[in-house]
């Protein structure tokens, strides 16, 4: 399995990550090809997931996000890809943070910030980008992958500008640790919580969702600013990030409501342009004990 891993490593994904972005995106269309038309990569459950999302629009609107998202896919792996090479003037290039004035507002009121966001756009270049557009320490919650070769080069690759991952298991520790320090905290929100009992139940695209709510209640605990952070494609391999309040008084906020505006805000993006969601994941494979009222 080692010799395995650094000839793959080595041998294919390094040699990749040095080529120019706009040949990666070449390569990317020949894998879009191979996973939509030749050999489908989770197909039925893009198409289920669509289905369910948008019941109003007919199977050729389907269709056509589908094939939309698995380009986009496509371009993110490859993007991804280029993440253990690209220099920060490369980075700041393609990924921008157009009001970088809302966080040195609350870094100038010594407040640290929540910093929510989805697998929306390119979210893994929004982490690499936090720490050269940010006076704050950045971090982010980081889920280990399986693969320990990998998981090491992954972790380097988004720590090298300052970043400090933070496995989930840790988070309340970190929270403790970091509490002397101004610090702006990255979650993901909208993966499927393994105890769906624990999660906040809300209507999502459609559907009772079992929705995180490790950013409101680690906002609470520490009267953290929360914050979304909007992704946007200007083009491929383009990217900006403006950054949408949720609240900046969150001890003061009912059960439920931080997770339910930072929901919201994913939706109403999502609905937008569809086709830059993470449409592979098995979102909603869990179901309520009861209805859901909207």
């Amino acid at each position: 399995m080692i010799v395995i891993n650094y000839l793959l490593y080595y041998g294919i994904i390094l040699p990749l990550s040095y080529m120019p972005l706009f040949i990666l995106h070449g390569v990317a269309d020949f894998f879009f090809v191979l996973l939509y038309y030749v050999f489908p990569y989770r197909k039925k459950v893009v198409l289920g997931n669509l289905h369910s999302a948008f019941p109003e629009k007919s199977e050729q609107e389907i269709n056509t996000i589908a094939r939309k998202f698995y380009r986009h896919f496509c371009s993110i792996m490859v993007e991804s890809i280029k993440a253990f090479t690209i220099s920060n003037e490369s980075l700041l290039a393609h990924f921008k943070i157009t009001n970088t004035d809302m966080l040195e507002k609350y870094y100038a009121q010594n407040r640290s910030v929540i910093l929510v966001t989805g697998h929306y756009g390119n979210w893994e270049w929004a982490a690499l980008t936090l720490a050269l557009q940010s006076k704050y320490q950045a971090s982010g919650l980081y889920q280990p992958i399986s693969n320990k070769f990998f998981d090491k080069l992954m972790q380097k690759t988004r720590s090298k500008n300052g970043l400090i991952l933070i496995p989930p298991k840790e988070t309340a520790e970190y929270f403790i640790k970091l509490k002397d320090r101004l610090v702006a905290y990255g979650f993901i929100a909208d993966q499927s919580p393994s105890n769906p009992d624990k999660g906040y139940w809300l209507t999502f695209l459609n559907q009772p969702t079992s929705v995180l709510v490790g950013a409101e209640k680690y906002a609470k605990l520490h009267n953290c600013v929360v914050l979304f952070g909007k992704i946007q494609m200007i083009k491929r391999g383009q990217y900006t990030l403006t950054y949408i309040p949720v609240s900046d008084d969150p001890i003061n906020t009912k059960e439920g409501e931080i997770t339910a505006i930072h929901t919201k805000i994913l939706e109403g993006i999502i609905q937008e342009r569809p086709e830059l969601w993470l449409w592979t994941h098995r979102r909603w494979k869990h179901k309520p004990k009861q209805t859901l009222s909207n």
